[in-house]
């Protein structure tokens, strides 16, 4: 089963040795009622939660955990992925918000052709980064309407608990618009297979539980315009940050993923280790436009506050030194940076420091590297480091 490497005590997975058999066991079972009792229906192995039927119990401490209980099992153990239908029962908001974010939408792209992106073929898509602060720029009030949202609010905290940390992106797929490869999601789904394959076992556990995603429909989601390409079960194959990429694995996403239409205020949420792709937008007018969730866990972040520039530009210098008189081994000299530099690409800001030639911007260890590598002057080092600073602020 999925868990096989759990038992014979393996510590990493590997690629090569994910095997395509456990996983088909776990996805190929059935969501059943009992396992969803508070669901007004199941379609396709996915739990459809009726928000204006359920409302009243977000208003009751007691109902509102129950619930809760259930999504948070069902995120983990279940299916991995939940609709809230007429999540919005008011849609006022999200009109007032898409008004505004495709006012944003036609700014950017006059002012640089638009922003990059995970996945999609670059043209394909029109996404806004960090959508989130630029509606509460942009309209506080809308924004203040659209947020102020308790179901949303309520299955974020059944995921990850109080003093989550909310971020979103639109997306706007067009006709013609393609669909993405079946991949996982953040933390570990934006590495590459070879640095997910080097974190142990018990992190490929925990990443999952670090975030959840979500996404609101802006507006009515036929199955032509490409929803979100679901496969129920597959966040429970434990190795699958190493496997999603393989093409057997791939190949076995497209016989089987499912998808369902959403109307204008409905919410899908699922955990993010689920094998997911967005859709082919096939249709001849429904303009697809999401605003993607990405919510993090208050407890993703370092107890101190560390300057890693101010520290990289003085250990440089050092490095170069200790190189040339061949005292540090290469082992060493990455066990210093890796202490001082910063290693993971994000936080960031995408608009100026997008993901270009891969799933995430360049990290201050890798630029470190590369001016080692490539023999760079201290000069050209500071320079280099000051810029990847200057695009990762706020």
């Amino acid at each position: 089963m999925a868990d096989r490497a759990a038992r014979r005590g393996d510590t990493y997975f590997d690629p090569a040795g994910c095997d395509l058999s456990d996983f088909r066991k776990l996805v190929e079972q059935d969501l059943t009622a009992d396992q969803v009792p508070l669901a007004g229906a199941i379609v396709k192995n996915i739990p459809i939660y009726d928000m204006t039927a359920l409302s009243g119990m977000l208003g009751n401490s007691d109902d509102r955990r129950r619930l809760m209980a259930e999504w948070a099992q069902g995120l983990r153990e279940g299916a991995g992925v939940l609709v809230l239908k007429q999540a919005y029962q008011d849609t006022a908001a999200i009109d007032s918000a898409s008004a505004i974010y495709e006012q944003i939408i036609a700014q950017e792209k006059l002012a640089n052709g638009g922003g990059a992106d995970h996945f999609a073929a670059a043209g394909s898509n029109d996404r806004i980064w960090n959508s989130l602060q630029k509606l509460c720029e942009a309209a506080p009030e809308v924004f203040a309407r659209y947020f102020g949202n308790v179901a949303l609010a309520a299955v974020c905290e059944a995921w990850l608990g109080p003093n989550y940390q909310m971020t979103a992106q639109i997306n706007l797929v067009r006709p013609g618009g393609e669909a993405q490869q079946a991949h996982r999601d953040y933390h570990l789904g934006f590495q590459t297979a070879e640095t997910s394959s080097q974190y142990p076992a018990h992190v490929h556990d925990l990443s999952p539980v670090l975030t959840l995603q979500g996404a609101v429909a802006h507006g009515d989601m036929p199955v032509e315009s490409g929803p979100t390409k679901l496969l129920p079960f597959s966040q429970r194959y434990r190795e699958g940050y190493v496997a999603w990429r393989r093409p057997d694995f791939r190949a076995y996403f497209e016989e089987r993923y499912v998808q369902l239409p959403l109307a204008k205020g409905d919410a899908v949420f699922f955990n993010p280790a689920l094998f997911h792709a967005a859709g082919a937008n096939r249709s001849q007018d429904v303009q697809r436009m999401a605003n993607l969730l990405q919510v993090s866990s208050a407890f993703g972040r370092a107890m101190e506050t560390v300057d890693r520039r101010g520290m990289s530009e003085r250990l440089y210098p050092a490095l170069v030194q200790l190189e040339a008189e061949g005292a540090m081994p290469e082992a060493e000299r990455a066990a210093a940076i890796a202490a001082c530099a910063e290693g993971y690409s994000f936080p960031t800001n995408l608009d100026r420091d997008p993901p270009t030639g891969g799933l995430a911007p360049q990290t201050q260890a890798d630029l470190l590297h590369q001016a080692l590598a490539e023999g760079w002057p201290p000069e050209r080092f500071n320079e280099a480091l000051a810029a990847q600073d200057a695009r990762r602020r706020a």
